[in-house]
């Protein structure tokens, strides 16, 4: 080994602190930038590539099959900017039933191969349908079947069966199903197509903008309310890659604070390093080491420890990634998704070319010393610094002790600032964790609209038919509600699935009656239903509808076309956000009946809910249904690997705070050692010694904590839109603003927590140097 390389081997061991100080930080760096870089890449190039290759639709639209003729429609496909077309398919909307299990409806479409130029739909398993009694399910429903199950219809004429023949995917999610163009007239009541859809390709498609340029120019081709709907392929591609993108925007903050305070704490280090082996470097010049050596000494003992904690943060950032990136690992039948390898590339040559370009400059200043002046000097900082500050607490009425320690900042003043970053960091990543999860609960609530005291017939998310218990009568379950004398309020809900034209996958129809204001509905916009023929819809369903609270959207549910005007927008993440809200007048009205599957009940103030509980059931046994406390409660993976992801990189960041504290500490106490010693000698005693260490991070600690808190706080309501945004929700304040006041100053106490867990290890070795040790240190 050469001179330099034992020189960087044993300044790496003799300076363990700063070694594993180092090695935290780069691997903290490293971990959050192969998480963030691999999963931006994971959320775009799956749908990408699988467009490309599958001719995707850049329109899937749906016309009146009674006010355009086919002809009409082939026609078309000359409008300005087309450059490719496929149909007109025939579509209907048909409910399956397995072994008397009501499915929720499909939209299906008939489309005798499966190919065309425009979304050649991509077979992953069996075949495609070649005649009458076939169909081919889409992969994308989530039904659980196998090839050969034969799906009934009993409600159709004839109660015709269909067996499946294969799996297919769409890139442009145009269909749940698939049977051939002789079949659809089949399996619609009248015998004739209820809509006819068309797909398009145009030469411009990468804006909303002009999107909906081409949507107004084929509605204005076509006859005057022909046109029933329409899908762009970009909100078909922002549901695709709304799992992933989700992550992006909270990992992104934990890397740039990671990569922050990794230039910080490295920068620190290696001064701090230079400044305590001032000798060291004298004599390293006098054995002939040249400046461009030195310098080139303490950026590899910087480098070492990062090189390490570098390939760490790689194996832990893949390991973090796996669960992430399985969520969209068979979106479009694609393999295991895993971390790009020039996103690999790209993480270590920059954290490693930060870590250098940090460590040069702390270096520089080793190699610009004359060899003559540092060998003259010692360790001991020259008299005077700070000595404005020890003159001014030693007149408070505190410890002698605690006033020395209160003074020690302001003699190292850069030593001080680095600290006091590190500290505001990781303050400002606990608030920003706090407020991440809180926002992330306030979402769930939302979405569980949990506000109920006491419930009936909830079984946790309603999906269909037939999933709830609908036994009782819910007159009568109503009746008995009523007569408890401490019910303040109650509503009921009826569920069921509807198609939108032009849309597939099923939509969630809620159907209340009775004011549900009160359930826990988080409004974005717009306001709560007040009649019949209105609707409140969740974000996703006006992205993916291309509509605005104001308008009507048409929505076919038993086979019955129901119109709803929509009259605000609610914060909901249900079936992918895909839901509609509507008073049990608005489907009456249109001949469907639907009985209450739940219940929901308020008490008033007060009240005992296990008591009044235990009397509603006392009434509500002969109906056979049972009332439980508490409102409906259920789980996200999505959330809780955010929440463990969240939970990890924070503590990482507070454990790299903690040892930037823990290392400028040992910096100064070992500057210091000599001044310990004249007061050890003195009759400071070792707690006394503890209090002296501590305390010269206290003040340290309090402003980081002060000024790192609104830091996080700022992060928070920067990145939880993001993440809304990404999710293709809109959140409304009640989900970003959640600090209170006895939070704000919980966590700033934090920072207070974090410098004093840094300070204990260096105190207890203050403490425990003998007198005589100390005073012949130099």
């Amino acid at each position: 080994m050469s001179a330099l390389g034992r020189v960087v081997r044993s300044g790496t061991g003799r300076r363990r602190v700063q070694t594993v100080v180092i090695a935290l930080a780069t691997m903290m760096a490293v971990t959050a930038s192969v998480l963030g870089g691999s999963l931006l890449v994971a959320s775009k190039s799956p749908f990408e590539t699988a467009f490309k290759k599958q001719h995707g639709a850049h329109l899937s639209a749906q016309f009146d099959a009674a006010m355009v003729t086919q002809q009409q429609l082939a026609a078309l496909a000359a409008t300005p900017g087309v450059t490719g077309s496929a149909g007109p398919f025939g579509t209907t909307s048909i409910t399956p039933k397995i072994k008397n299990l009501s499915l929720a409806p499909l939209s299906v479409v008939g489309r005798d191969r499966p190919d065309g130029g425009v979304d050649d739909v991509a077979v992953t398993e069996g075949r495609w349908v070649q005649g009458p009694g076939e169909i081919v399910l889409s992969a994308d429903t989530g039904i659980l079947a196998r090839l050969g199950l034969e799906m009934n219809f009993p409600s159709l004429p004839g109660a015709p069966t269909l067996k499946v023949v294969g799996f297919a995917r769409s890139v442009s999610r145009t269909a749940d199903a698939w049977v051939t163009a002789a079949q659809v007239a089949a399996l619609t009541p009248t015998g004739k197509t209820d809509s006819y859809q068309m797909l398009y390709r145009f030469s411009t498609a990468d804006t909303t903008a002009q999107m909906d340029q081409h949507r107004i120019a084929l509605a204005s081709a076509a006859p005057d309310g022909a046109l029933q709907g329409a899908r762009s392929w970009l909100s078909v591609k922002q549901v695709a890659v709304r799992d992933t993108s989700l992550f992006i925007p909270f990992l992104v903050a934990f890397g740039v604070l990671g990569l922050i305070m990794s230039v910080l704490i490295v920068a620190n280090v290696v001064a701090g390093a230079v400044s305590q082996g001032t000798r060291r470097i004298g004599i390293l010049k006098s054995i002939g080491f040249t400046p461009s050596q030195v310098v080139r000494a303490y950026i590899g003992q910087a480098l070492l420890p990062a090189s390490v904690a570098t390939a760490l943060g790689l194996v832990l950032g893949h390991l973090l990634a796996v669960p992430v990136l399985s969520e969209t690992s068979d979106a479009y039948g694609t393999a295991g998704l895993t971390v790009t390898p020039w996103v690999d590339a790209a993480v270590v040559g920059g954290v490693l070319a930060v870590v250098a370009v940090t460590a040069w400059a702390g270096a520089w200043r080793a190699g610009r010393l004359r060899t003559v002046d540092a060998l003259a000097v010692g360790r001991t900082p020259a008299a005077g610094r700070g000595s404005w500050a020890a003159a001014l607490t030693s007149r408070l009425p505190l410890p002698r002790a605690v006033s020395l320690g209160l003074a020690r900042p302001f003699a190292r003043p850069g030593r001080t600032m680095v600290m006091l970053i590190a500290v505001l960091f990781g303050a400002a990543a606990v608030t920003f964790a706090v407020g991440l999860g809180t926002s992330l609960n306030a979402i769930m609530s939302a979405r569980d609209h949990d506000a109920a005291d006491v419930t009936i017939g909830v079984v946790g998310p309603q999906f269909g038919p037939g999933v709830a218990p609908r036994t009782g009568d819910a007159a009568e379950i109503e009746a008995a509600i009523r007569a408890q004398a401490d019910t303040k309020a109650s509503y009921a809900m009826a569920t069921t699935n509807a198609t939108i034209p032009g849309k597939a996958g099923s939509t969630n129809v809620y159907a209340f009656t009775g004011d549900a204001s009160w359930g826990g509905y988080v409004m974005v916009s717009g306001r709560w239903l007040q009649g019949v023929g209105e609707a409140v819809v969740a974000t996703p369903f006006l992205t993916a509808t291309e509509t605005h609270v104001g308008d009507s959207v048409t929505a076919q549910i038993d086979g019955r076309s129901v119109t709803f005007r929509i009259v605000g927008e609610v914060l909901n993440t249900r079936n992918g956000g895909m839901l509609i809200f509507t008073d049990a007048g608005s489907l009456t009205t249109a001949g469907i009946d639907l009985p209450p599957t739940s219940h929901y009940i308020a008490v008033k103030p007060g009240t005992d809910v296990d008591a009044y509980t235990t009397a509603l059931n006392s009434q509500l046994q002969p109906l056979g249904v049972t009332a439980a406390a508490g409102g409906t409660e259920s789980g996200s993976d999505i959330v809780t690997i955010l929440n463990t992801l969240t939970v990890l990189l924070t503590l990482m960041l507070v454990a790299v705070s903690g040892l930037g504290i823990l290392n400028g500490v040992v910096l100064d106490v070992r500057e210091r050692i000599r001044d310990l010693g004249v007061y050890k000698a003195l009759g400071m005693t070792p707690r006394q010694t503890i209090s002296l260490v501590i305390t010269s991070v206290i003040l340290t600690g309090v402003v980081g904590g002060v000024l790192g808190v609104p830091l996080g706080v700022a992060v928070q309501r920067m990145i939880v839109p993001s993440m809304g945004d990404a999710a293709g929700l809109k959140l409304p304040a009640a989900v970003v603003d959640i600090y209170q006041p006895a939070m704000l100053l919980a966590l700033a106490l934090g920072g207070v927590v974090i410098a004093v867990l840094g300070a204990l290890l260096p105190a207890g070795w203050a403490a425990r140097t003998r007198t005589a040790t100390a005073l012949r240190t130099e």
